[in-house]
């Protein structure tokens, strides 16, 4: 078993793809984030106000998880990736960080995005991590990043 893991929500499925390329180049764990309720594509419609993707973004409501990590303290280094949502994480990633104890962790997020950047989005889930959880980067990613890439960015934050 591997001390690493990437646990990934993905909506459209870049997310996934690169999750698990990472997962795969680093020989890591691998956790898909999943609501309890799966998103159908018309909630993921985010060009309609009434989208359940809008709803849960402008209502900051937390999204029930499908299933937990088990024995998560076995891992040192926890890669969390998701999709940017109006230029943040989806909340489904704040229920996961509040989900679980991050104490002593080492975290580097990822993220996809169509056109967005990060901006203040890992100062925004940093109340979400224990004080004493460390976060190791965070970085834009693309659909069609490689798995060379993905090993290089591991390899640099000494992973």
């Amino acid at each position: 078993m591997s001390r690493i893991l990437v646990a990934y929500f993905s909506a459209s499925g870049t997310t996934k793809q690169v999750g698990d390329r990472l997962a795969l180049g680093i020989g890591a764990d691998i956790f898909e984030i999943r609501p309890e309720k799966p998103y159908t594509e018309s909630d993921l419609r985010w060009t309609n106000p009434l989208a359940r993707c809008n709803r849960e973004k402008m209502g900051r409501k937390d999204i029930p998880i499908a299933r937990r990590i088990e024995n998560i303290e076995k891992y040192e280094t926890i890669f969390i990736g998701f999709p940017i949502w109006y230029y943040g994480a989806p909340n489904i990633i704040v229920s996961f960080l509040k989900s679980y104890d991050f104490f002593g962790k080492k975290i580097a997020f990822f993220a996809t995005s169509g056109g967005s950047e990060l901006g203040k989005t890992v100062e925004k889930l940093k109340p979400y991590l224990s004080e004493k959880a460390e976060i190791i980067d965070a970085k834009l990613m693309y659909g069609n990043t490689g798995v060379k890439d993905l090993v290089d960015w591991a390899d640099n934050l000494g992973i």
